[in-house]
């Protein structure tokens, strides 16, 4: 019995220590089953919006239903945990933005990594935030807005802690050097009205949530964060144009999966995502929400996001940021 059972661990243990299949063992996938797209933040948000662009022809060219789930939450931070959780087979994907590199800084006791337990697939592009507010604010430039920020104490909505929206008026109010007051929501479209009705003095959101409410006149656009202007918005400066150094903010938008899913997995949504975004129809509907294109392989991406958690976190940690 003890030789056995010797035996029988010898075997498990090797049996463990096997290098992972080869590609030809998943070349059945996708199959039977549909994938889950997890995006961490409510419907109408950004991301949610640039995932459903993507995720409908993403799922006819891979012969399989794409079922979009909204956990939004925490900054993101619920939705990414049930993604970093769950099994690594390819039908369980998170799709994300910059708010996934922020996370750590915002909430120190994540219970998940935001680089080690995911591995990035592939980038949808870039989009600029901007900065926004309500015509009652009585502003009409970026100027004007950080004099009346400088007289007096503000308040700017987000859609969580530690989201994209928080990190961009976070970098950008650092920079102008004017104290305010956060108010986090649930969702972007919250964090837009409560400013449309004057209850919160400001913004910073994608152009993509922002530009319904801008071509109406609820909202007046003074800057965005990107490193350069936004074709969506050409006579809106940035606010590095404006003399605030330090204050872009690299809003990237894409998709991630498990840290442990086979690498061929990855390979095939990172090629079928990157047809998707190339496609005209797809373009046009990306260039309608202001996104600019970010091609990056995995490996870039994995990359970009370690940096950005990275520098997220020393901001954080020389500015004194108290994220609650």
């Amino acid at each position: 019995m003890r030789t056995n059972r010797r035996h029988f661990l010898t075997y498990s243990a090797a049996a463990l220590a096997t290098p992972l299949l080869p590609a030809t063992a998943f070349a059945d996938w996708p199959k039977d089953k549909v994938i889950r797209a997890i995006v961490p933040f409510n419907a109408g948000s950004t991301i949610d919006i640039l995932g459903r662009i993507v995720a409908d022809p993403l799922s006819r060219q891979l012969g399989q239903t794409i079922v979009i789930e909204n956990r939004g939450g925490a900054g993101g931070s619920i939705g990414s945990a049930m993604v970093a959780k769950a099994d690594p087979d390819g039908y369980t994907i998170l799709i994300n933005a910059a708010a996934h590199s922020g996370a750590p800084a915002a909430y120190p006791n994540l219970t998940y990594d935001a680089s080690k337990d995911f591995a990035c697939i592939a980038s949808f592009g870039s989009v600029p935030n901007v900065l926004l507010v309500a015509p009652s604010l009585g502003v009409k430039t970026i100027k004007e807005f950080v004099a009346k920020a400088k007289a007096g104490n503000l308040t700017y909505s987000s859609a969580g802690v530690g989201s994209a929206t928080h990190w961009a008026a976070e970098r950008f109010r650092i920079s102008a050097g004017f104290q305010g007051t956060h108010v986090p929501f649930r969702g972007g479209l919250e964090a837009l009205t409560e400013v449309m009705t004057g209850r919160v003095d400001f913004v910073f959101i994608g152009i993509s949530s922002g530009l319904p409410f801008i071509k109406e006149g609820k909202l007046i656009p003074l800057a965005v964060s990107s490193a350069k202007r936004s074709p969506s918005l050409p006579d809106v400066p940035t606010t590095l144009e404006a003399g605030f150094p330090n204050s872009d903010y690299n809003y990237w938008t894409g998709m991630l999966a498990p840290a442990k899913t086979p690498r061929p997995i990855i390979d095939r949504l990172h090629a079928e995502v990157t047809k998707v975004v190339a496609l005209p129809e797809v373009q046009e509907k990306l260039a309608v929400q202001g996104v600019e294109p970010a091609p990056l392989s995995p490996t870039e991406m994995d990359a970009m996001n370690k940096r950005e958690i990275e520098l997220n976190l020393k901001i954080a940690k020389e500015a004194g940021l108290k994220f609650n």
